[in-house]
């Protein structure tokens, strides 16, 4: 179920493999992404073992209707409605906050003291629209001060291959996101201008998280795959 995981402080933080779910065939495994054709139910099996082993319900888990961009929300409950943004982030305990990803860069935040998690999508164009930081401004307006960070798994520098033009960009706004692929064309490190964007806002207690999602065959990958499921950053404040 976990690729990788780490429970510090009352902060569970996970991130999320193929294993463990009910999915089949292309989605096999631990599918969480309700909008790729999977069997509505089989996702719902997959959310609330997730759920389960994050010790919240399904009521608790909260996830976006990510669209790359840079808008983040603060939010007190699970929405009734699609939450159309990249960042969700939260002072409230045992509400799971998660980011759906198969190739981007998902991003989990905590401040323990201050009790203000967030969860972030962060794809070439929300690292470039500034997501991250956006979502660290909003965490710091509700008292965060020192906050850590997770960067999960995503495509790799090596195996995201773009269009000159597109990596100019990129290296624009973050140098540290300018790549080279296994064959040698343009390709962008969407990862590590992530981090990039962390450590400029403050965040020095920062684990990245080793996993091309395209070569490693537990993770999900649009760009390997095409037709696929997603895996999932998790994040929740317990209460306890």
């Amino acid at each position: 179920m976990f690729f990788w995981n780490d429970d510090v402080d009352g902060v569970r933080r996970a991130f999320t493999d193929r294993s463990g779910g009910v999915s089949e065939i292309p989605y096999a495994g631990l599918n969480l992404g309700g909008h790729v054709g999977d069997a509505p139910e089989a996702v719902r099996e997959n959310r609330v073992r997730v759920a389960t082993e994050l010790g919240v319900g399904l009521d608790r888990l909260v996830f976006m209707d990510q669209c790359h961009g840079a808008d983040v929300a603060v939010v007190t409950e699970k929405p009734s409605g699609p939450l159309a943004v990249d960042g969700i982030v939260t002072a409230e305990p045992d509400l799971a906050l998660a980011a759906l990803v198969a190739d981007c860069t998902p991003i989990l935040l905590a401040d323990v003291r201050a009790g203000v998690i967030a969860a972030v999508h962060a794809g070439r164009p929300g690292m470039t629209k500034g997501v991250v930081p956006q979502a660290i401004s909003a965490m710091r307006d509700l008292g965060a001060n020192s906050i850590s960070a997770a960067v999960g798994p995503s495509v790799c520098g090596r195996c995201y291959e773009v269009p000159l033009e597109m990596r100019e960009v990129a290296a624009s706004v973050r140098p540290e996101s300018s790549a080279v692929s296994w064959t040698g064309t343009p390709a962008i490190d969407v990862a590590a201008g992530v981090v990039a964007q962390l450590r400029e806002a403050g965040v020095s207690d920062l684990t990245w998280v080793a996993g091309c999602a395209r070569e490693e065959a537990s993770l999900y990958s649009y760009r390997r795959d095409g037709a696929t499921g997603r895996f999932a950053g998790v994040i929740v404040r317990s209460s306890s």
